[in-house]
């Protein structure tokens, strides 16, 4: 056991409080990473206010990035001394991970979301009692974490720590719906409802990927202005006439719409902004929405549902890394730091909108 910090929840909705936990030592197949950043995402909060009482307290976070410190027996992937990015874990071995789509996992509940690892136990414990984790695989509000070996992507050396935790989850959950999933043509239409981490990646793709026009739908002014530094061709705030103002825009309705708000109103006027044959990706964890099926039947559109940019991650990830390195992801200009220990601050700015993406740094 080792004694490190970590950003509890103490219940579903309580803030975070940064206490002195303790770590186990990895188990076989899994990796001890030291922390030198951590994202914060809208999953991290959604998650946490409605997170089962049973399960608290519990620590999120699952956008790390970091340095190997020690590893179990059977890993090979990676070794101590390595810079990695974490993601989601999956098992490897099911159809889908099979067919390089492990983000929809077979045991993706239980090695993602049940608190701990699949067998029950949890490796962080807070006065001798088992504290909750294994977000998403890793729980990376904290100093250090224990994660299984399919959850590490070693990054280069000189890759920035803050630049290296989005990818994990909003940089690929973004750009991979555009590159993995629409997989849009030269010259196509695309318009992205929501310019926070996810929706701004996804523009930041469908840019390197050569769409024309691309355009941003956000109601923070901020916003809109930092999507068309990043290359929209225009950003539009939501509101009466937004589909018409799109449809226009788009020469009678765009090819492809990226929903990244999770809003049902959102999803519908996505919809509405579509040509005929038209692709729609719906990324928010909203509630439920309708559609008229026989607007959908008669315009021939495609809903897609996407996790985490249906990526492969180990693929992934580095592919991302050479469009940033070539100057064509600068996923930089949407990152805002914030010291670990403020992590309050780090989540209000969030939430009031001043920032897109807070990225914790850890003291070395």
């Amino acid at each position: 056991m080792r004694r490190v910090r970590a950003a509890v929840a103490g219940a579903p909705g309580a803030p975070f409080t940064v206490r002195d936990v303790d770590l186990e030592e990895p188990r076989a197949c899994e990796v001890l990473v030291r922390m030198t950043a951590a994202g914060i995402c809208h999953t991290d909060l959604g998650m946490r206010d409605t997170w089962p009482r049973r399960l608290t307290p519990m620590v999120f976070g699952h956008e790390g990035a970091g340095r190997v410190e020690a590893v179990g027996a059977e890993v090979t992937a990676v070794a101590p001394g390595d810079h990695v990015c974490l993601t989601f874990a999956s098992c490897g071995v099911c159809e889908q991970c099979a067919t390089d789509h492990p983000a929809y996992c077979h045991a993706a509940h239980a090695l993602n979301f049940s608190g701990g690892r699949p067998d029950g136990t949890t490796a962080l414990s807070l006065g001798g009692e088992p504290l909750h984790a294994g977000f998403f695989g890793q729980s990376s509000f904290a100093t250090h974490a224990v994660v299984h070996q399919r959850g590490v992507i070693a990054v280069p050396s000189g890759l920035p720590a803050a630049v290296a935790a989005p990818l994990g989850c909003s940089g690929q959950t973004g750009a991979g719906t555009v590159l993995n999933r629409l997989c849009p043509a030269p010259g196509s239409s695309l318009v992205v409802m929501g310019a926070g981490g996810v929706g701004l990646s996804a523009l930041m793709a469908a840019v390197a990927a050569g769409c024309d026009p691309v355009v941003a739908v956000d109601p923070v002014a901020s916003r809109r202005a930092l999507a068309t530094g990043l290359g929209a061709t225009a950003a539009l705030a939501p509101g009466d006439g937004l589909v018409a103002a799109l449809r226009d825009l788009t020469g009678g309705g765009a090819h492809h719409v990226v929903e990244t708000t999770g809003r049902p109103e959102m999803a519908r006027r996505a919809v509405g902004a579509l040509r005929p044959r038209g692709d729609v990706a719906l990324l928010g964890l909203g509630g439920e929405v309708t559609f008229d099926v026989m607007g959908l039947l008669a315009k021939g559109v495609r809903v897609h549902g996407v996790l985490e940019g249906d990526s492969d991650p180990g693929r992934f990830v580095p592919e991302l890394i050479g469009l940033y390195r070539r100057g064509l992801f600068p996923l930089e200009r949407l990152v805002t730091t914030f010291p670990f220990e403020e992590i309050g601050a780090a989540v209000a700015a969030m939430e009031d909108g001043s920032v897109v993406k807070p990225v914790l740094t850890f003291a070395r």
